[in-house]
């Protein structure tokens, strides 16, 4: 990522000493989505502008130019970002030490909270599992209601962002747990890429499957992928690369 993207608005002297930055996470799921998604649209990754979201108990967002990385949503830690199933994202700093002050509790305490007590999580009341959220909030569950309505958001935020920061976007890669699975998730978010010139394809959309594949329509100005992510796969491909 150039420095503009990855540097933070501190002083230097914490990238110089500490070496603050954004490092983002997912590297290896986001580059596996990236590649079969030039191998499913037939042109090289080079060529192309990608926005792959990889959507699971933890998520982020990686803009993907001519084959580079140029900006992803996790930032210094996995915390940063989007709202995950039990991570809060990004939030106003600030809030952590008012909390910790009116409460009276330590930083651990406070990173348990931030890491494993908020997201999807926290604002549900419920589950960090996206699959017991949706069937609370077609239930009447307003919490869980609100819990999808705020990730949907903030996932359409980040890929919108991201648009603006490419030269070109091709397409928006769905990968990990949710969105490789979760049918009405992709249909949720796809609807809020309307003013992008999105067009999801209901009955692809539908579609189970283990195999890369796309789910626009042929109109759709901008195409929807979904790619199973494969790390291990990834990860024994760089190994093999190296041994030569």
């Amino acid at each position: 990522m150039p420095a503009k993207a990855y540097m933070y608005p501190l002083p230097a002297r914490y990238y110089d000493d500490y070496r603050i930055r954004r490092y983002g996470a997912h590297g290896t799921s986001h580059r596996y989505a990236a590649q079969q998604a030039a191998n499913l649209l037939g042109r090289p990754l080079r060529d192309l502008g990608l926005i792959t979201c990889h959507l699971g108990n933890g998520g982020s967002i990686t803009a993907v130019n001519h084959g580079k990385s140029i900006d992803t949503t996790m930032g210094f830690t996995p915390l940063e970002g989007l709202m995950m199933g039990t991570r809060s994202g990004s939030i106003d700093p600030a809030i952590l030490t008012y909390i910790m002050r009116r409460e009276g509790i330590s930083f651990d305490e406070m990173d348990a909270v931030l890491n494993r007590e908020s997201g999807v999580l926290g604002v549900s009341g419920l589950s960090a599992d996206m699959r017991d959220v949706l069937a609370a909030a077609d239930a009447g569950n307003e919490q869980a209601r609100l819990a999808i309505d705020m990730y949907v958001y903030r996932v359409q935020k980040a890929i919108g962002g991201f648009y603006a920061a490419m030269t070109r976007t091709d397409a928006v890669v769905m990968t990990a747990g949710i969105g490789e699975n979760s049918v009405e998730m992709r249909r949720r978010v796809a609807d809020k890429l309307a003013w992008l010139g999105v067009e999801l394809d209901p009955e692809l959309n539908a579609v189970r499957s283990d195999d890369p594949r796309v789910i626009s329509t042929p109109n759709s100005k901008i195409t929807c992928l979904v790619v199973p992510t494969n790390e291990e796969l990834m990860i024994a491909l760089d190994v093999e690369a190296l041994l030569g």
